[in-house]
């Protein structure tokens, strides 16, 4: 168990635990979809529920965490429409760039995307979904790294970094698609393999990461009222 240290006040107590869960969810050790129990974290920190919920309650109204009825309290996705619109451009830039990345793809490289592409089947066993998204950077970035194109490889990496910055996980709301996204993947070797022509190769790319999109607005449909495509402006219930 984590001692909370310094002074015994319930301020200096929130205090403690807002930074104890910040730092978590930075460090996405909680990832987005994460379920904040009070009285779990309280345990870990040696302190009651009261300080806990000011904290939460703090990160709340910093967007870092959302409160449903019914549910309790959640790591949220940071700003859904920049992930919304990030993950449109991703969709065509990373696409185009995996199309043009295919020629300079080796026998080799196929191996270690397969080998990669193995690692996030056996993590589908026991999911841990910021593992599975790292897995996923390095699976892609052996399909478009190659992409001759200096300035839609720029594209791509900033795409993938904006994904970080939003703490991306996807696949902690919607595991289902994880199991699907491997298969995709295999497809998606095959493809080079059988040296297929860049807009096919480009489309199954594209179709590839808006199926991973279309399963988070999916989700953000059946979970809130609210339409994904604009801000929200719903207020949540306090913890």
């Amino acid at each position: 168990m984590a001692e909370v240290a310094g002074s015994s006040t319930d301020l200096s107590k929130s205090q403690l635990s807002y930074q104890w869960i910040k730092a978590r969810i930075s460090d996405s050790t909680f990832t987005p979809g994460y379920r904040l129990v009070l009285g779990a974290i309280g345990k870990e920190l040696g302190v009651s529920a009261v300080p806990v919920r000011e904290a939460i309650r703090r990160l709340e109204a910093e967007g870092l965490v959302t409160f449903e009825r019914n549910v309790g309290a959640q790591v949220a996705m940071i700003e859904e429409t920049e992930y919304l619109y990030t993950m449109q451009t991703l969709s065509v830039v990373e696409g185009v760039a995996t199309a043009l990345s295919a020629p300079f793809i080796t026998a080799a490289d196929i191996e270690r995307a397969r080998s990669v592409n193995q690692a996030m089947i056996t993590c589908l066993e026991d999911l841990n979904p910021h593992r599975f998204t790292e897995l996923n950077l390095e699976f892609h970035s052996i399909l478009f790294e190659n992409c001759p194109n200096p300035h839609i490889l720029d594209l791509v990496h900033r795409g993938w970094n904006r994904m970080q910055v939003l703490r991306d996980s996807t696949f902690s709301f919607v595991p289902g698609r994880a199991r699907e996204s491997v298969a995709e993947h295999e497809n998606l070797l095959q493809l080079i393999e059988a040296g297929a022509d860049a807009l096919t190769l480009e489309l199954a790319a594209r179709a590839h990461r808006t199926g991973t999109l279309d399963a988070f607005l999916a989700f953000q449909k059946s979970h809130h009222p609210h339409d994904v495509s604009e801000p929200s402006t719903r207020k949540s219930p306090r913890p």
